[in-house]
């Protein structure tokens, strides 16, 4: 980064330039993900592993996404407040945001992972494999070990708790419209009158 940092000369960073290391991170974490999946099922390349890897990295990426979204809902209503040079100093300090391109780079990184289920040779290289030895080296250290698993299990739960707010938020936003569509049948019948109806 410190490389990148002084081949740009200390200009802001381009939307392009963000994104594109972006989409290099995001494949990079897959691939990892994906010879981590292999590893534990000691090499075999298993459909339920992957599926279930898949599907916590899609919630990993879904959820960094929806942070991006509350920060930049934040930076927005702060900088309606009227302070002079306040709204200037949020500009500069907001995150760049664009979410067609954050759902393209990862879609991109997904169809990647999927793309290793029918060639996992291509998953192999230098690179993944030594974020892997890595990881896997951290996990077998006696104490960075211990605080890695607790890491890695209030992930989980960060993940439990993202999907079972994701269900909650289908079904009460099933039940709301339901009440709305049973409230606005109730308002019309109030209002409506027909022959028998006594006017005073």
């Amino acid at each position: 980064m410190l490389f990148i940092r002084v081949l740009r000369g200390g200009r802001p960073k381009i939307l392009f330039e963000i994104y594109f290391i972006k989409t290099i991170r995001y494949v990079f974490l897959a691939d990892v993900i994906f010879l981590f999946s292999i590893q534990q099922a000691g090499g075999l390349v298993l459909i339920n592993d992957l599926l279930l890897a898949g599907l916590i990295l899609l919630i990993y990426f879904t959820g960094k996404i929806q942070s991006k979204q509350e920060r930049q809902s934040l930076f927005s209503v702060r900088g309606k407040a009227n302070i002079p040079g306040f709204g200037d100093l949020l500009n500069r300090l907001k995150p760049v945001f664009d979410i067609r391109l954050e759902i393209g780079v990862v879609v991109l990184a997904l169809a990647i992972f999927s793309g290793f289920y029918f060639a996992p040779h291509l998953a192999s290289n230098t690179i993944s494999n030594w974020f892997l030895e890595s990881i896997l080296n951290i996990e077998d250290t006696p104490v960075f070990g211990f605080i890695f698993k607790i890491v890695g299990f209030f992930f989980m739960i960060s993940v439990l708790m993202r999907i079972a707010n994701a269900i909650m938020a289908i079904l009460m936003g099933s039940k709301k419209e339901a009440d709305f569509a049973e409230d606005d049948h109730k308002d019309n019948d109030d209002d409506h009158f027909d022959d028998y109806t006594e006017i005073k």
